[in-house]
């Protein structure tokens, strides 16, 4: 029997995204001292407040019986809308699904810091038109084709903790990515290393973006939103040179010569 399923009986399909989220950190527990402050910054940017997902980290709170629904209600009563709870003990996590919220772990302990985003210089940036001829055997010249203009090469290992985004364009990195660190891109991605991290084509949503890497140990892999984890890679691809496209909606990673 057939286990292929007809695209049109299809009611919804799962595709990972990156969506733009306001963290609320917390640094007390008390409602009416948030109230406060969130009236104040209600008259200083009434636009900010339009009905805007927030994430409530509670991270820095010593309060396993945190009061969630009346702080859920004062963001509410001020037009932000909470969808989920980074952090906290077990009852936190409890009270937050009890309300109809998700739940994130707090970051972990060998990421404490948030991504931080590369800046562009002199040294680690050039045009994406200049020649790139990085030392040692190259990907495939196939892994090239197709490059868009507003590009980005990066030159250095990507560490764990930052991001390099190419916002027009592609993403050339030269160097590996480590685990820990995302590389983005509008359009393909291309690492001319070790890929042990997060890499993120087509992030507005170009289905012919595509990743290319030497050596495959990825996190994470999308293309267009369209995702696979590590464990869903199959072994045999794990350290070889590969590309990653998007066929009829389904994600394919393919040896490159």
């Amino acid at each position: 029997m057939s286990l292929k399923v007809d695209r049109d009986s299809m009611a919804f399909t799962f595709k990972g995204g990156m969506l733009p989220m306001t963290v609320m950190e917390l640094t007390s527990a008390d409602p009416e001292r948030i109230r406060e402050q969130l009236a104040g910054k209600l008259s200083q940017s009434p636009a900010f407040f339009q009905h805007t997902p927030v994430v409530l980290n509670v991270e820095k709170l010593d309060e396993p019986h945190l009061a969630l629904e009346r702080i859920c209600a004062v963001c509410r009563a001020h037009k932000l809308l909470p969808v989920a709870v980074r952090g906290g003990p077990d009852p936190v996590k409890q009270s937050a699904w009890a309300l109809g919220l998700g739940w994130f772990p707090p970051q972990e302990a060998s990421r404490p810091r948030p991504l931080e985003s590369v800046a562009a210089d002199g040294d680690a940036e050039a045009e994406l038109e200049e020649p790139l001829e990085p030392a040692g055997e190259a990907v495939s010249s196939d892994a090239l084709a197709g490059t868009t203009a507003g590009g980005r090469i990066y030159r250095g290992t990507v560490r764990s903790g930052q991001q390099v985004t190419a916002p027009e364009g592609d993403l050339v990195v030269v160097g590996a990515v480590n685990a820990g660190a995302e590389v983005l891109a509008a359009g393909s991605v291309h690492v001319y290393g070790a890929l042990r991290g997060r890499a993120l084509a087509g992030i507005h949503g170009d289905s012919q973006a595509g990743i290319f890497c030497r050596e495959l140990h990825a996190e994470l892999l999308s293309v267009a939103g369209n995702y696979k984890r590590l464990e869903d890679i199959d072994p045999r691809l794990l350290g070889t040179t590969v590309q990653v496209r998007l066929s009829d909606d389904q994600l394919g990673i393919t040896p490159l010569a």
